[in-house]
């Protein structure tokens, strides 16, 4: 048994076997096996696998996605039945007597720089997929995971670090923890995981003989444990079952109102980061959904969605609110959530770059194809939505203008919408300072603490070295929130926190006296919100 100390970015405890991830291109290298027959045969049985894996991925993108979008892991399968491609991996695996990662890795880099080379574009383009498949099959070969494929039984993730756009891509039923090297208590990745209700560790000094085995991860001491013995075993599914027993309390809650003592209406929502997030929301029973991420829509593809693509999403996660709030921030992509065909340029400093409302604003057809599919879907529920890193007026002027047109073009076309409120995320010093202003040009503010907090103190929040100093808690920052309720108020605005900082529950009772109206947190920190809301009183 080998115990391991990290940072835990959320509590918990999670008990399984440890699936290693690997990301992007896998150095694979020549090594020579005594059994030719058996590697082909290893080879085959990937490829099996591999089918398998691409069968499944088709079906589960169809339902969320659509057939046309889905028809990608067609392409690949295909692919892999290749009679040029099987020849050329076989016949290096006979003629050099190397491994079959070996033999496609190498087949692959061939066939995709002959197809790169080729002048017709659609087979220009086939240089991708050939790429993808023989990682995938690498990937089935040396036993690790990579992108949505987990494997079949619930693992724990380790890796040297996670983006966000491959964790989002992760089949949620089969997690279990997630565990990496690097990374920050405050990226967007951590951010999910406490979305995901999550065990998760960073900052672990991870090894590939970990792979396969049996492992405890404890949120709560931010310790790994390699193959626990049996009294800590025993101890840790205790703990599990002291978890259940609090969240079962908790449920009482359910249906409940959330309502302080002295009888102040709040309105708790739960933050998401996709369609699939929605039955967490509706399991813990928020009222509403407060911070729908849009981003990761774009983020799980290859291309543009299109507006019908963001459109049914949109419209089903409002049907499914039945009439409760759902809160659609726009595009808010950039810094740690970089998406590769918006070929953005490298920049020093993204999180003060080119993101979020700056690229909406610049490319403007990019925005006016979510506007139009969010207006279209609020004939269907109750959608309101909220600009990211806004630091001016001129800027959500500028909105409204370009809100104006899709409006006016919907009309045209005879396509019906709702009536949706608009406002804007605080999340920036200048956004604060002229609160006063901005109130009077929307309808409700959102706080966003996580980013107000890296500006305000100016900490880079993906840098894991400053976590130590990154406080959330400062007193430039609680000021600052309390000036932007204020100031919301006076204006007409309601005013709430969709940051992490909202589910801090040592800091609910000041919030609230504050006179925020809303938190939107993590869906499993719903009920321990109610609880503390129902048990305070303001006078």
């Amino acid at each position: 048994m080998e115990r391991y100390k990290g940072k835990s970015i959320f509590k918990g405890i999670a008990i399984g076997k440890i699936k290693f991830y690997f990301k992007g291109k896998q150095q694979v290298k020549r090594e020579k096996v005594d059994n030719i027959e058996a590697e082909i045969q290893r080879y085959e049985q990937a490829k099996e696998k591999a089918v398998g894996q691409l069968n499944a991925l088709y079906e589960k993108a169809v339902q969320e996605v659509g057939e046309a979008s889905a028809a990608i892991f067609e392409v690949h399968t295909m692919m892999l039945d290749d009679d040029d491609y099987n020849d050329s991996v076989h016949n290096i695996i006979t003629s050099q007597g190397v491994s079959a990662e070996y033999a496609v890795a190498t087949t692959g880099d061939n066939f995709a720089t002959m197809f790169s080379e080729m002048e017709d574009e659609y087979f220009k383009a086939r240089a991708a997929d050939i790429k993808d498949i023989s990682e995938r099959l690498i990937t089935v070969l040396s036993g690790g995971a990579s992108g949505s494929d987990i494997g079949e039984e619930p693992v724990i993730i380790v890796a040297e670090d996670l983006a966000p756009s491959e964790t989002v891509q992760m089949d949620k039923d089969k997690l279990l923890a997630f565990v990496t090297e690097l990374g920050s208590a405050n990226s967007h990745t951590a951010i999910l995981a406490r979305t995901m209700n999550l065990p998760a560790l960073i900052g672990v000094e991870i090894q590939e003989s970990w792979n396969g085995k049996m492992a405890v991860v404890d949120g709560y001491s931010g310790t790994l444990i390699i193959e626990p013995d049996e009294d800590v075993l025993a101890s840790m599914k205790a703990r599990q079952e002291q978890d259940r027993a609090t969240r079962e309390l908790l449920s009482q809650l359910k249906g409940k109102e959330d309502v302080t003592l002295d009888g102040k209406q709040i309105k708790l929502y739960a933050n998401i980061g996709s369609i699939k997030d929605v039955a967490m929301v509706l399991e813990n029973d928020a009222r509403g959904i407060g911070l729908f991420r849009s981003e990761f829509l774009y983020l799980e593809k290859e291309d543009y969605p299109t507006e019908n693509e963001q459109f049914q999403v949109y419209k089903t996660v409002a049907e499914n609110m039945a009439g409760r709030r759902v809160v659609i921030r726009t595009l808010d992509i950039g810094a740690d959530k970089q998406v590769d065909y918006f070929k953005m340029a490298h920049e020093e400093n993204p999180a003060m770059g080119y993101r979020a409302i700056r690229i909406c604003l610049d490319r403007v057809e990019i925005f006016k194809t979510q506007l139009r599919a969010l207006f279209r879907a609020s004939a269907y529920g109750r959608i309101s939505i909220m600009y990211p890193m806004i630091i001016s007026v001129d800027e959500v002027r500028k909105i409204k203008t370009i809100v104006h047109q899709v409006k006016a073009e919907l009309d045209a076309e005879g396509i019906a919408y709702g009536e949706v409120e608009q406002g804007v995320m605080i999340e920036t010093p200048a956004a604060v300072m002229i609160s006063d202003l901005l109130a009077e040009e929307v309808d409700f503010f959102s706080i966003g603490t996580n980013d107000l907090t890296q500006y305000t103190l100016a900490i880079d929040r993906q840098n894991s070295k400053l976590d130590s100093i990154y406080d959330s808690h400062h007193p430039a920052v609680l000021r600052m929130i309390q000036m932007v309720i204020e100031n919301g108020h006076k204006g007409g605005a309601w005013v709430g926190i969709c940051g992490e900082l909202g589910a801090d529950t040592t800091l609910t009772e000041t919030f609230l006296k504050m006179g925020i109206d809303e938190l939107s947190v993590s869906p499993t920190f719903v009920l321990p919100i109610r609880k503390i809301i129902r048990e305070t009183n303001l006078n």
